[in-house]
Order: structure tokens, then sequence, then C-alpha cells
């Protein structure tokens, strides 16, 4: 059996290597094996090993990569009672090349994956044609959905589509792609996909790309396109369509809102995409770096509180932030089911810290282990991008919201019923929405990009207007080290 690795030599910051399957079920992520190239991509079940190990890649990103990128420079989280260490400089926004440390490596790991999958699976014959049509659909929609975080994040980034196998100079040291020709992939990746899903069902569970995940993903690049790439209302309009198609899904608000999390309810009606975490497969996630460890409970706690800590786990490396917290209302049910605050009232300064509850796993002998699904796409989120979508248009986006807080807010919903105001009030009202429903699953900071609001709502980002780099991220030295065809972002430079 023959490894293609070489961890020495590395793709613009990516180790190149032939990335390693395994023929195992799809409803298994466990670790893959190595099979060479000769002796690979051979069958139907060659193909369903390789999207497996794509998987596996993504879940690896997923772990904690994303919420980096997706939230921890907003204003929802802060210090905790251990040293916050490196987040510290996010939520303070103060990174620069030199202590840039989160890089595209495990990002371009999944997309060869997806690219290897693309390339290879035409050339199999499969007894059944949907089956091979839906795996290909599975590697188009991950590849443009990563594709779509990294030009979120560092906008211009090198496009790679063919599949690393091997190493010459000629594909391994590639210029950054403009950010525009980086979305001209994307949406076309997001047509091949919705064209070669079978059906609008989620025939693989939801731990996995389905025509439903794929058209809200198409919703959300559009509507990012649309607000921030001056594609205005035609990429809009675009956006709306497809988020009404995966409306159409078998997809319902849970009543519960902290049900939707829990780990003994993976794979439920509102989840439209989710990273499938299970014990003995994966460590704890990002979930694990918010919680309460054993040796900061404290014996003059209420039994409210240590009731509502139960088995502690984890650490309190940083903690949702006072500016986020104090704006939800007592009655909002999100609040309960996001995070809960601890205070000692015996001592001076009574507030210790706040925990995040949502994702806050389960209790196994005697220990907590955070291994809840860490949520892509869900219904609550769909139904507020087609406000969203529907308010950018000019058209009421009264019913969508209303739809979620009727949930939030349950027989207290009379009171916070939405009627809709000018386009402006309507927006700030579905981003503050968006706040409320969707705090610590990645969001906040590309939502803040997309209303135009980080330079308003962020405290750290304050009195900077104007410095519009701090839009992306610094590239790593580590990275424009390996490649020389590689800039920093324009701002960053030291």
């Amino acid at each position: 059996m023959k490894k293609l690795v070489n961890k020495k030599i590395y793709l613009l910051g990516i180790i190149v290597f032939l990335f390693n399957y395994s023929c195992i079920t799809p409803l298994e992520l466990a670790p893959i094996s190595s099979i060479g190239a000769n002796s690979f991509w051979q069958s139907e079940q060659d193909a369903i090993g390789g999207v497996i190990g794509m998987y596996n890649q993504f879940r690896d990103l997923s772990n904690r990569t994303l919420y980096l990128m997706g939230e921890a420079r907003s204003e929802v989280m802060n210090h905790g009672l251990q040293n916050a260490d490196y987040r510290q400089k996010y939520f303070e926004n103060d990174m620069n090349e030199g202590n840039a440390d989160l890089d595209w490596l495990q990002s371009y790991k999944v997309i060869n994956y997806a690219n290897l999958v693309i390339k290879n699976v035409p050339n199999i014959t499969f007894p059944n044609a949907d089956t091979k049509n839906d795996l290909l659909a599975q590697a188009y929609s991950m590849r443009a959905f990563v594709y779509f975080v990294l030009a979120k994040t560092w906008g211009d980034v090198p496009l790679i589509t063919e599949p690393v196998e091997g190493y010459d100079s000629e594909t391994t040291f590639q210029e950054r792609a403009a950010v525009a020709t980086v979305f001209d992939l994307i949406k076309a990746d997001l047509d091949m996909a919705v064209n070669l899903f079978p059906n609008n069902e989620f025939e693989n569970g939801r731990s996995m790309w389905s025509k439903p995940a794929v058209n809200t993903l198409k919703g959300d690049v559009y509507l990012w396109t649309g607000k921030t790439m001056e594609g205005g209302d035609a990429d809009i309009t675009i956006a709306l369509s497809a988020l009404n198609d995966a409306k159409t899904a078998d997809l319902t608000l849970l009543d519960d809102y902290s049900r939707v999390f829990d780990f003994d309810n993976k794979g439920n009606d509102e989840i439209i995409f989710s990273v499938h975490f299970n014990d003995f497969e994966v460590s704890n996630n990002m979930f694990s770096d918010m919680y309460l460890n054993a040796l900061d409970l404290r014996e003059t706690y209420t039994n409210e509180t240590l009731e509502a800590i139960g088995t502690p786990g984890g650490f309190n490396w940083w903690a949702p932030s006072a500016l986020m917290r104090d704006q939800f209302m007592d009655d909002d049910s999100r609040k309960e089911g996001s995070f809960f605050e601890i205070y000692d009232y015996e001592a001076e300064n009574p507030f210790i810290t706040s925990i995040v509850v949502k994702g806050s796993g389960y209790t196994e002998a005697g220990s907590r282990i955070f291994l809840d699904d860490i949520v892509i796409y869900r219904y609550a989120e769909l139904l507020l991008l087609i406000a969203e979508a529907k308010n950018a248009l000019g058209q009421d986006p009264s019913a969508e919201i209303n739809e979620v807080r009727a949930r939030a807010y349950g027989e207290n919903f009379s009171s916070h019923e939405f009627n809709t105001g000018s386009q402006t009030e309507n927006d700030e009202a579905i981003l503050q929405e968006r706040l409320f429903e969707l705090a610590f699953e990645g969001k906040r900071w590309w939502d803040l990009i997309r209303f135009d609001k980080a330079f308003e709502k962020v405290p750290s980002l304050q009195g900077k207007e104007g410095q519009d780099y701090l839009m992306v991220w610094p590239i790593t030295l580590e990275t424009i080290s390996l490649n020389s065809k590689i800039s920093q972002n324009t701002g960053y430079e030291q």
C-alpha cells in the first residue's frame, strides 16, 4: 500500500498529499485507512469511502475553526475565568501578520477530497445513477461551502479545482485568485449540486449535504454577493428563490428551543445540515472551551446554580459577553437555552462568569462530554434568511420573523409580535433576531459584515471606521513563507 504523502511540502500553506480513504458505511465517521491511488476509485464503495473521507476532514475543520472564523471577532464573546490566551486577539480585533495563527490548511484538505470525488466518481460505474449523482452533488456542495468560508474570511484565495495527488512546482505554488473569481466557482458548484441531487429529501440523514441544505447555502451565498459585492436585487432574487425551495423540505421548528442542540436529539426536524460528532470518533468540540471546570465550582454557589451547571467539564477560557447577554429579554426562551450566568452572592463582586449551555453535551460516568453536533444550517435560520432577502427586495418579512419569535416567547408572543417598518428598521430587527436565535453557532461576525454593522456593533472596532481591511483576516507568515506568490492582505503588513 503506497502512501502519497509528503508532510514537508505545502500547497500555499496546504499539506500536499493524497488523502487517505476507507470503505465504510455513510453513517460512520471513524478514522480512515490509507489506500493507494492505483487501487482506489474502482467501485461504488470506493466512491462512498472518498465522500466519507471528505466529511472526516470537514469535521476537523468544524471542530473549532468555523466558529473562530464566523463569530470570534464579533461582540458575542469576552474573557472567561481562565486566560483567554490566543482567543483574546480575536474579540479585541488586534490581529496582525505576526500573531495570525488561523490558516487555510484544513480547508484545503476538505477541498482536495471534494476535488478527488469530482474528478474520479464520473468514471465509476454505478448500479443506480441517482446514487452516483448524489455523491457528486455532495462533493460540489462541500467545495462550494468551504470556498464560501475562505472567501468571506480572507477575500482572494488560491483556487484549486484539481486534486493534488503528487508534487510539482507548477501545481503546488499558485497565486490567490480574485474573490469575484472564487464566487464564480462557488455559484457554478451550487448549480451543479442542485441539479445533481435526485430529490428534495434528506436521504443521507441531516449530517450530509442534501438538496435542501445546498439550496440554503445558495441563498446564503447570493445574499452575500447581493449585499456585499454589488450583486444587488438580481442576486437577492436568486437567493430568495433558493431559500423558498429549501423551505418546501421536511422541516419545522421544534417546540422547545433547547432541544434543537441536545446530544440525544441529533438530526431532528429543525436541522438542515449539521456536522456529526460522536464518542470514540473525535474529542470534545468547541463548546468545551465555554463551560466550567470542576476546579472553578464554589461551595457558596446556590443549589439552583449548581443544578444549572450540573456535571462540570471543559474550561471557561472565554465566555458570553455582558454586551450580548444584556440584550436578551427574560421571557425569551433562547436566553435560558443559550447561556447561564453564574453568581456567588456571598462574594464582594457577585457575578463570576457565564457559560454556554447550547452545545453542553452529555454526562457519563461523572464526566461531561462535549459532542453535540455543530449545526451549519437549521430551519430557524432559513426563515430569517428568507426575511432578510424579502426585506432587501422591499417585501414584508413579518411572517418569517414572527414564526421564529412565536417559539421564542411562547405565551408572551403577543408582547413581542413584529410589525413591519422601514427597510432600515426591518434590517435592524432581523440582525437582532439572528443574534438571539443563532448565538454561539458561528454566524455573528459574517452577519455583521453582510449587514455592514461591524464597526457599529463591535466595541473593539468602534472608532476604526474606514479601516475596511479589518473585515478580512491576516494571512499567517508561515503560509506566506511557503509560497512566494502569496502576499499579505493589505493593512496587515508589519
